[in-house]
């Protein structure tokens, strides 16, 4: 059993050192000489030797003829071969002659590769170093053509990139001790330009304003003609006129822009396209150094130093002209000035990040406006001249219009606006004063003729009158009113034109509006036109024709007022009944003038009756009385008839009333005429003259120079002097004394201290001219009788006192 396991493992053995590579086969040889059977080992291994050497025995002889065929073959090919040896010989000289050259061309190529080493070694290191030249020349070239901003960043470029990268050079070394100094002259550079900005800034800041305003005005008026469009299909009446308002493009400057700081030429652009007032400035300089100081770590610097200059020259901008309130220019260029000076800021406010902020425009702002309202509302005062009022009206609510579309509040100036109405309506109060006047001076005062219908509806057209009787008349025909009358009436219709005007774009209501044209209207009515026809009726020279016919016009103007009315609510779009509305005291003012002027009629009467008067010459101790009447009474008696028929055309109770006045003056007058104190002695004579007189005015009375007077209702204006010249002339002494104090007296309108004066002027006081000379012989009977009458009469007053 034991020899059946050693021959196995032999076998195995064997078949291993077959198969195994001879590297390996030690380990396969030790186990066989560490086992006990290698004897056996061995003789298995010489009998596999033999096995083999007989299979290789076995394989030669199958194939020995072919090894003898190769061998011939073989000593076939030995002659060729030395043959090939002698080519081949032959080929190696002539191949080392040719590699001679070839390696005299491998050594020139050998330099070649060591030149182009070199070049690329060099072109590499160049490559490191041109960056930086070129960058360097850039900064240099940026530096010349004051291209700061980019100049700054190719500084910073170079520093931080190319010089690191360029290594450590000499030149290399030079630019970076160039490179502060570079720093600082670019900043100071800037700021250069940043002066330079400022000063054509505040040059040109009339420029920029005017530019501004004018696109709001466009745009306001563009907007004006679609709204009236808008009304106008509505059926809303309204009267506009083009102002101004605002509407600006808010695009900022390129801030990288290299274009040369200050304003831009824009003469040469058409006027129907107004370029944008930030196309005029050309704010590069501000966005260079602004970006330079913040690259540079200066930024508060920069926002310190610009602020205090902006404030610096918006203390220049706001001082006005001392003669800036002579003329709209003025005004215009103030507000151009103020205008453009924000336009800047507003867009510095938006086209930059924290320069400027809300907080300082808004503190620049309201000193702006405080200052501006101070000088408006100075300079505002010294104007006299509506026209020019109302354009600086219009001009400032453009200026207002065009700083709200910017965002700035405007409420203070519209408010100052409203403090200038008064101003406004002031100086038109006193121009409309002057021109009542004017026309109250042109006036003929006599009934307008008309001649034809054209003519007739043109004066219609002025003013609204209406007579159904008058148009029935054929033509030519006389209208009632003077050329006062339709004047007056345009002129109210232009005053409150000019008051419209003033209120439009104030942001009122409507109810606004029509209640200040009725304040206004009023003032002009109750203090204005009052005045004026104050003045006409009480000035020197005025004549009772004058007078009437301002009773007639004012009469006219006075039914006029509820037209006046229309047509402020026509004008406002609010209704005259819309509660809380204001009345026009229109009627009040023509009432109170006509009434006046009645009055001076009366006076003027009067005063005409008593320069008659003057004329009077009596002959106080005449013996006995004419029998015609005085020639100043006659006279006196053909103007007051004259006179009152010129009063058909007034009011029946105004003639009546003027008629019945002047009786009772010149009863009056009369009566003084007769008591004055220069007078000392009368006649009988002269009080039957002076009765004469006085009947031929109870004539007057009687025939009813003014219609109306019912009965003999004239006559009692001389019933107190017809009753003392009965007593007188009939001596009716025995009656007065007998009846006095009764209601059914004859002579009861005779006052005793009346008829004392007189009978004391009728008493014989010299003794020498008695005027009863004629009765000498019964001188003495009427002296006692006229001394008993004085002494009753004495009595009776006496009595009647106590």
């Amino acid at each position: 059993m034991a020899s059946a396991e050693t021959a196995a493992e032999n076998e195995r053995i064997l078949r291993e050192i077959e198969s195994t590579d001879t590297n390996c086969i030690g380990p396969t040889l030790r186990s066989v000489y560490d086992g006990q059977e290698h004897g056996l080992f061995m003789d298995k291994l010489e009998g596999r030797i033999r096995n083999h050497d007989r299979e290789i025995e076995k394989m030669c002889n199958h194939h020995f003829q072919g090894f003898v065929d190769s061998i011939t073959e073989l000593l076939k090919v030995r002659g060729e071969a030395q043959k090939l040896k002698c080519q081949v010989t032959e080929t190696n000289q002539k191949l080392q002659t040719d590699g001679k050259e070839v390696l005299t061309s491998m050594d020139e190529l050998r330099q070649c590769r060591l030149q182009q080493r070199n070049i690329a070694t060099t072109i590499d290191k160049l490559t490191h170093c041109l960056p930086v030249l070129e960058m360097y020349s850039k900064l240099q070239e940026q530096m010349r053509s004051k291209r700061y901003y980019p100049a700054l960043r190719t500084l910073e470029q170079l520093e931080e990139s190319c010089l690191p990268q360029a290594g450590s050079y000499r030149f290399c070394g030079i630019m970076s001790e160039n490179i502060p100094r570079l720093r600082t002259h670019i900043r100071d550079a800037s700021m250069s330009d940043l002066k330079d900005f400022l000063e054509s800034i505040r040059k040109h800041s009339d420029k920029i304003g005017e530019t501004a305003m004018k696109q709001a005005q466009v745009q306001i008026a563009r907007d004006n003609a679609v709204t009236s469009q808008q009304r106008s299909a509505s059926g809303r009446r309204i009267r506009k006129e083009a102002c101004s308002g605002t509407e600006v493009d808010r695009t900022g400057s390129n801030p990288f822009s290299e274009k040369d700081s200050g304003i831009m030429d824009v003469e040469d652009a058409e006027e129907d396209e107004i370029p944008g007032a930030h196309d005029l400035v050309d704010f590069s300089p501000v966005y260079r150094c602004l970006h330079i100081y913040t690259v540079l770590g200066a930024r508060d610097t920069f926002e310190n130093y610009y602020r205090k200059q902006r404030r610096k020259q918006a203390r220049l901008v706001l001082q006005p002209h001392s003669n800036m309130h002579e003329t709209l220019e003025g005004y215009r260029c103030y507000f151009n000035q103020i205008v453009g000076f924000f336009v800047v800021e507003d867009h510095i406010l938006h086209a930059t990040q924290g320069l400027v902020n809300r907080a300082y425009v808004e503190e620049l702002w309201e000193l702006a406006l405080s200052k501006t309202i101070a000088a408006l509302r100075t300079h505002s005062s010294y104007c006299t001249d509506p026209d020019l009022i109302l354009d600086l009206k219009n001009l400032i609510v453009l200026f207002a219009d065009t700083l709200q579309g910017y965002g700035f509040p405007v409420n203070q100036l519209f408010d100052m606006l409203l403090e200038m109405r008064d101003q406004y309506g002031e100086i038109l109060l006193k121009k409309w004063n002057q021109s009542f006047r004017q026309l109250l001076d042109q006036d003929n005062y006599s009934p307008i003729p008309v001649a034809s219908r054209d003519e007739y509806q043109r004066i219609a057209g002025q003013f609204p009158f209406q007579d159904p009787e008058l148009d029935k008349m054929p033509f030519p025909k006389k209208l009632p009113f003077s050329e006062f009358v339709p004047k007056v009436y345009s002129q109210l219709k232009e005053f409150i034109y000019a008051c419209l005007k003033y209120s439009e774009d104030l942001h009122l209501s409507s109810t606004e509006i029509d209640d200040m044209i009725r304040k206004s209207t009023n003032l002009l009515l109750t203090r204005t036109l009052s005045h004026c026809l104050q003045y006409a009726i009480k000035k020197k020279n005025v004549g009772l024709a004058e007078l009437v016919q301002i009773i007639i016009n004012t009469t006219h103007l006075e039914q006029s007022c509820h037209y006046l009315e229309e047509f402020i609510s026509n004008i406002t779009s609010v209704p005259p009944d819309t509660i809380n509305a204001t009345k026009l005291y229109g009627t009040s003012t023509f009432k109170d003038a006509r009434h006046a002027a009645e009055e001076e009629i009366y006076t003027n009467l009067n005063q005409k009756i008593d320069q008659f008067l003057q004329l009077a010459d009596y002959d106080w101790a005449a013996a006995q009385g004419g029998g015609q009447a005085s020639d100043y009474l006659s006279d006196l008696i053909a103007f007051l008839c004259s006179t009152f028929a010129v009063f058909t055309h007034l009011p029946g109770k105004v003639a009546q009333t003027a008629c019945m006045s002047a009786c009772k003056h010149l009863s009056t007058s009369l009566l003084q005429l007769l008591l004055e104190a220069d007078v000392r002695q009368v006649s009988m004579g002269a009080l039957q003259q002076f009765n004469v007189d006085v009947k031929e005015c109870e004539k007057f009375a009687r025939a009813g120079p003014v219609p109306g007077f019912q009965g003999d209702t004239l006559l009692l204006a001389f019933i107190d002097l017809r009753q003392l010249l009965d007593l007188f002339t009939q001596w009716d002494w025995s009656t007065y004394l007998a009846d006095y104090g009764l209601p059914t007296c004859k002579y009861l309108r005779v006052n005793p201290h009346t008829a004392l004066a007189l009978l004391e002027k009728m008493k014989d006081t010299s003794r020498k001219n008695n005027m009863f000379a004629q009765f000498r012989k019964n001188e003495r009977d009427k002296q006692k009788l006229i001394d008993t009458v004085v002494k009753q009469l004495r009595n009776l007053i006496a009595t009647n006192q106590a």
